[in-house]
């Protein structure tokens, strides 16, 4: 490479487009001012009116994006970078990118279609795909749930769109509905006023609508009543068990029975004989496995030299197992070795010392001999005197 060329290059770039690159500096401040500016007034301009936050925070975002690229363009035709070029090579890389990410894009096009159809808004709890929750946040890609129990869901926005959607706080008011089953004995017309008195008695339940309470359903072992009455959105769930809780008071007040599921339990007497089939466990049989062989024509080389080693390995331990075993029988065979010396020479011991008891027993019955027998001895003694003699 030519250092001196492109250092001239560079050189004379710089004296030529001098002007150019003042202006493109200049255009860079000014622009990124202009656009901090002029978003700040459009977010003025349109917390004034009667858009949702989410949704004037939707529209900067796109608004911001497209001054940016705006202000990129320009840039590139003052340095003297030909536009059509670079719009061309643009397409092309935001066509690729979204075939990568289509269902990125679709997201981000269903949530301009959730903000622009307000099909609910931030606070309202909402039930979506088995989900539900109030809603924290609408962006681009996600929308944010938080359930009663403090937990957060992300729940992708062409879910919402493609999935029937429950806004529960739509309405200022909401009906609460509220079954209760009594005995076939109860009188109707005294379950029904006491079921509406402790309705009107709650202060939030609305007086208009009336509250209402019917015979709904005939049971199998209860007759079914069902009560519903009127309340702000954000009171539905204090109604709902103030009145179930005072309802239940109520009728246990005025000895009205509540019927529920009983379990008869009787007690067995005779033995209980379980049929039990086969002897036991059986042994175990091993399978006749088949060996896998080397297919060099489809198997990989590392497959092929992971089973030769794989073998190799099996047969060292083979050969360590017999080893184990061979080891095992020297040893065995030299403790027998040890003890059979033992042993023997226990057994020499013994033998001494049945040889000399059976020496002293003779010398004894000698002695007892000669004890009881003088006679004999003063014979044997005249006998050594005469063979002295001779």
């Amino acid at each position: 490479m030519d250092w001196a060329q492109i250092w001239n290059d560079i050189v004379t770039f710089f004296k030529t487009n001098a002007w150019n690159i003042v202006i493109f500096f200049a255009v860079l401040i000014f622009g990124i001012l202009f656009i901090k500016i002029l978003l700040n007034i459009i977010k003025r301009v349109l917390n004034k009116t009667h858009m949702e936050k989410i949704t004037i925070g939707f529209l900067c975002v796109i608004l911001k994006i497209c001054l940016y690229l705006l202000l990129i363009l320009i840039l590139l035709s003052i340095i003297g970078i030909e536009i059509t070029g670079v719009l061309t090579a643009l397409s092309a890389i935001v066509l690729a990118i979204g075939l990568a990410l289509e269902n990125i894009i679709a997201n981000a096009a269903n949530g301009i279609v959730i903000i622009s159809n307000k099909m609910f808004k931030k606070g309202d709890y909402i039930e979506v795909d088995g989900k539900e929750g109030n809603v924290v946040q609408i962006n681009f890609l996600f929308t944010t749930i938080l359930t009663s129990d403090n937990k957060r869901v992300t729940i992708p926005n062409s879910t919402i769109v493609n999935s029937s959607v429950v806004d529960y706080d739509s309405s200022k008011t909401r009906r609460v509905d509220i079954k209760f089953n009594v005995a076939y004995e109860s009188d109707v017309n005294q379950v029904k006023k006491i079921i509406l008195d402790c309705m009107k008695s709650n202060g939030k339940v609305l007086l208009n609508p009336e509250p209402f309470c019917r015979l709904n359903a005939l049971n199998s072992s209860s007759i079914e009543f069902v009560a519903k009455c009127w309340c702000d959105s954000e009171d539905y769930w204090d109604v709902y068990y103030d009145v179930l809780e005072l309802v239940y008071n109520e009728l246990k007040r005025n000895k009205i029975s509540l019927p529920y599921d009983q379990i008869e339990v009787r007690e067995r007497k005779d033995k209980v004989v379980l049929p039990v089939a086969g002897s036991g466990i059986p042994k175990r049989v091993e399978k006749d496995r088949k060996k896998e062989e080397i297919d060099l024509e489809n198997m990989s080389f590392s497959d092929i030299f992971s089973k030769k080693h794989g073998k190799k390995t099996k047969n060292k331990k083979k050969k360590n197992v017999d080893n184990v075993a061979d080891e095992n029988i020297d040893k065995d065979n030299s403790k027998n070795s040890a003890d059979f010396k033992v042993d023997k020479v226990e057994n020499k011991e013994k033998n001494k010392r049945s040889r000399t008891k059976t020496k002293q027993d003779v010398q004894s019955d000698v002695v007892e001999d000669e004890n009881a027998n003088p006679e004999t001895k003063a014979d044997s003694s005249n006998k050594k005197i005469k063979k002295d003699k001779k």
